[in-house]
């Protein structure tokens, strides 16, 4: 039974949900979400791995500002840096034995990043529908600084408004998500609040402001060169366009490229592939 806990960090704190011995596991798998999603994102998968690596232990996080998570106090964004603080401050909590990372989206960029940061740390690298940071020409920089200071001030004047009901954000999102209702209702449900009547996100609205900076190409090949631990890039048939190339980009032989039957969350679409992949990585390791 999955298990729900807290792990105190700087800011706050970081919801988790855990299946498996932390302390007597042989490996461990910590799962980092997307953008707006949360540790439902994950919650099928988990047991269906544990039956498959049974001396594993299982934690998959709500990120900073989402889920059941802490928000960052008053006036404070998510930068995407910050997040490889919070991963750290979270693993020296969890004390890993032979620690695999699996990250999706954003997820998948905050722990390639931490892969490279800590090499000695991850013994193996789990990423769905991501590979490496995002990237953009530096000539992009000054209109991504100005937009993004732009977008902060809309956040702040945006009025919060609530749903009707949790099968009206569920049917949303699944619309949103372009995924079958009972696919993405964990996230929902994990994700949305009842208070006085109306339902509401849970997540920090600032999560919503545009990034005010992102790294060149040769930024993102320095961090993707210096991940040491052998890896797993898992895309999406029908997930983000910008990420069909990646096969093409990688020239490690640690490095595999599978595409399986999906879209963007595909892990939640061909969770049974998804789950002979994980397993793969964590054996050769």
């Amino acid at each position: 039974m999955l298990k729900e806990t807290r792990i105190k960090v700087a800011h706050g704190d970081i919801a988790t949900l855990e299946l498996g011995d932390r302390r007597s596991s042989s490996v461990q798998l910590v799962f980092i979400h997307g953008w707006l999603d949360n540790a439902g994102s994950f919650q099928t998968l988990l047991p269906l791995l544990k039956e498959r690596i049974p001396n594993g232990y299982f934690c998959a996080i709500d990120l900073p500002g989402h889920g059941h998570s802490s928000h960052k106090p008053d006036g404070h964004f998510y930068p995407f840096h910050d997040y490889i603080d919070d991963i750290h401050q979270l693993l020296a909590e969890l004390s890993p034995n032979k620690l695999v990372l699996v990250g999706h989206s954003l997820g998948a960029l905050i722990a390639s990043c931490y892969s490279a940061a800590f090499p000695e740390q991850v013994a193996g690298l789990v990423q769905i529908e991501g590979f490496g940071p995002l990237a953009e020409p530096p000539q992009n920089s000054v209109h991504r600084l100005r937009q993004g200071v732009k977008s902060r001030q809309r956040i702040r004047r945006k009025p919060v408004r609530s749903l009707a009901s949790i099968e009206q954000a569920i049917e949303k999102r699944a619309q949103v998500n372009q995924l079958d209702p009972q696919q993405i209702a964990p996230i929902v449900e994990r994700g949305i609040v009842n208070r006085e009547g109306g339902w509401y996100w849970r997540h920090d609205s600032k999560l919503q402001s545009d990034s005010l900076y992102r790294m060149s190409a040769e930024n993102a090949k320095a961090i993707i060169d210096a991940i040491t631990s052998p890896q797993l890039v898992i895309l999406g048939q029908q997930g983000f366009e910008h990420l069909s190339q990646v096969e093409q980009q990688v020239v490690k032989p640690d490095i595999d490229v599978v595409t399986v039957d999906g879209g963007h969350h595909c892990h939640l679409q061909d969770n049974d592939r998804v789950i002979d992949l994980i397993s793969g990585l964590v054996n050769k390791i």
